[in-house]
């Protein structure tokens, strides 16, 4: 797994770690053996709030943006890859004032809301969704799995 971060707001090493640990879990919970990269992004509210209304033509701003590469089971195999061949998730672009906000809001660290911003991406790159109820059980318990081998609770 290899995450690129945007040089010009780079998180701490524990973050980092912990980001790229993140998402060799989520992987490992899809069975994804395949290597993988993505990116990620820290912005302000009102980048958020721009990318939001851009992209999904929603007028507020938001936690965290998921740009995935492919719609949910269109991963490739290695079976399809060529030898040595990265599968590209996506990109996650997580807004730093939400996501104080929110750990003020919640009563957890700004790093567990970093970290839980990043998980939940993860898996919208890896084509979960949480529209309906069902969706939304699934992808949480997915998020619950790896937030809890990442050994990072909700206090």
């Amino acid at each position: 797994m290899y995450i690129y971060f945007d040089e010009d707001n780079m998180p701490d090493e524990w973050t980092a770690q912990t980001m790229e640990r993140a998402a060799e879990l989520a992987l490992d919970e899809e069975g994804i053996e395949s290597e993988c990269e993505l990116s990620v992004s820290f912005v302000s509210l009102e980048e958020i709030h721009r990318l939001n209304k851009a992209y999904r033509e929603v007028d507020r701003p938001t936690d965290v943006l998921s740009f995935p590469m492919y719609e949910r089971g269109g991963i490739p195999s290695e079976d399809d890859l060529g030898e040595g061949e990265t599968v590209e998730l996506g990109d996650v672009v997580i807004c730093t004032d939400k996501a104080r906000e929110q750990a003020m809001e919640y009563g957890h660290s700004y790093e567990r809301e970093l970290i839980y911003l990043f998980v939940h991406s993860v898996f919208h790159l890896l084509g979960y969704d949480h529209e309906e109820e069902g969706e939304k059980k699934e992808m949480r318990a997915k998020e619950e799995s790896v937030m809890d081998k990442l050994g990072i609770s909700r206090n």
